[in-house]
């Protein structure tokens, strides 16, 4: 079979397997990757969950990262982290980030 084009991809239709409501701007682990909630989604119900774009992140404190580092997400802390062990690739640093901030630009995707 050739492959067929679908849709662009920048968001992905995510169901809600949980008893609770899911608050866009949530971070979701997928797989290996991770994704940012878009609007609520309810109980059981499907939403849309962006997979690629630019957001920002809270950073883990004391944490000093370079434009286009490498960069993971904490589900514990629910923090941006340059330490891949235990956490999941959610993409690079948009934007280096000093020790003393409190958020990071995240290129997911």
């Amino acid at each position: 079979m050739i492959a067929s084009y679908k849709y662009r991809g920048e968001a992905l239709d995510y169901p809600n397997t949980t008893e609770n409501t899911i608050e866009a701007g949530e971070v979701v682990v997928i797989g290996s990757r991770v994704g940012v909630i878009a609007g609520d989604i309810a109980p059981g119900a499907l939403g849309a969950v962006h997979v690629e774009g630019v957001f920002e992140f809270p950073l883990t404190t004391g944490t000093a990262i370079a434009q286009g580092a490498d960069v993971y997400w904490d589900a514990t802390n629910k923090k941006i982290t340059n330490s891949s062990s235990g956490n999941t690739a959610a993409g690079y640093a948009a934007a280096a980030a000093k020790a003393t901030d409190e958020t990071i630009t995240v290129k997911i995707g």
